[in-house]
C-alpha cells in the first residue's frame, strides 16, 4: 500500500473526530493541511463541510490520492478530546512520525469517552446553577436539576432510538416539559418558567450557532449556512417539545 494511502486513512478519522468533537470548519481543513505537509506530501487540497471530508494528496513519485469520508454524526462536543487532537497534530508537524505510530496514537485518543457518571454531573449541576442564574429559588433548582437528570436519561437510552437529532431533540424536550408541568401542578409553589430555563440550556445548540456564524464570517459559507439552518431547527423543535408539554398538561389539568 503507497504511504499516501496509509495516511489518508488515518486523516480522515483524525477529520471525523475533530467534528465530532466539536471543532470548526478551518480548524479541520488547517490541521489536516499541516498534517499532510509535514508527512512529505508536496501537494494537499483538503475540503470540509459538515457532512463530508474530502482529501487530496500527492507525493513525489507516487499518484494522486484521493479519499472522501461522509460524516453522518456531528455537533458533539468533547473539548477534552479535542484539545488531544490538537495537541497530536502539533507534535506531528514537529516530529512526523510513520502512519503506523501516528494510527496507534491516534486511537489511543479515540477509544477514550466522557464518563456517564461526568456526563450526569455535569447536567445536574449545569440546570441547577442556570436555574438559579435566572431567577429561581432553590426548590426551583433542585428540580431542575431533578430534569437533568430526566435529559440525561434520554441522551443515553432514548437517542439511539430516534432517526436523527431533530427527533430526539422534541422528544426530550416534551418529555422534560412534561415532567417540569406535572411537578409544577403538584407543588404550585414552583416558578415553571425558571425550572425550564434551566434545562432548555442543557439541549439549546448554543455553540453550534456560535460556530456556524463563525465559518460564515471566515468564508466557509456552506458549513456555516448548513450549520446555523441546522441550528436553527433544533432550536424551533426545542421550543415546540416544551410549547407542546405545556398545553398538553395544561388541556389535562
Amino acid at each position: 500500500m503507497y504511504i499516501s494511502t496509509k495516511y489518508l486513512h488515518v486523516f480522515l478519522d483524525i477529520g471525523d473526530a475533530l467534528l465530532s468533537s466539536g471543532a470548526e470548519i478551518f480548524r479541520v481543513e488547517d490541521t489536516l493541511n499541516r498534517m499532510g505537509y509535514a508527512c512529505g506530501a508536496t501537494q494537499m487540497n483538503v475540503f470540509v463541510i459538515t457532512s463530508s471530508i474530502v482529501i487530496t494528496m500527492e507525493f513525489p513519485e507516487e499518484n494522486v490520492r484521493t479519499q472522501t469520508r461522509r460524516i453522518r454524526k456531528t455537533g458533539g462536543n468533547d473539548f477534552e478530546k479535542l484539545e488531544k487532537l490538537n495537541n497530536l497534530s502539533r507534535q506531528f508537524c514537529q516530529n512526523p512520525m510513520p502512519p503506523e505510530e501516528l494510527r496507534e496514537v491516534f486511537d489511543q485518543i479515540d477509544k477514550v469517552v466522557p464518563t456517564q457518571t461526568g456526563k450526569l454531573a455535569g447536567s445536574i449541576l449545569a440546570a441547577f446553577s442556570f436555574a438559579l442564574f435566572y431567577g429561581g429559588n432553590l426548590w426551583d433548582a433542585l428540580l431542575a436539576g431533578l430534569a437533568g437528570i430526566l435529559i440525561w436519561g434520554a441522551q443515553r437510552h432514548i437517542r439511539k432510538y430516534c432517526m436523527n437529532e431533530v427527533t430526539f431533540q422534541f422528544v426530550a424536550s416534551f418529555l422534560t416539559g412534561c415532567f417540569i408541568c406535572v411537578m409544577a401542578r403538584l407543588f404550585p409553589a414552583l416558578h415553571v418558567d425558571k425550572i425550564m430555563i434551566g434545562d432548555i440550556m442543557l439541549l439549546i445548540p448554543g455553540l453550534m450557532a456560535t460556530n456556524a456564524i463563525r465559518d460564515i464570517l471566515i468564508g466557509d459559507t456552506i458549513s456555516g449556512v448548513m450549520r446555523f439552518i441546522e441550528a436553527m431547527l433544533l432550536a424551533a423543535v426545542l421550543a415546540l417539545g416544551f410549547i407542546g408539554a405545556i398545553f398538553l398538561i395544561g388541556r389535562i389539568g
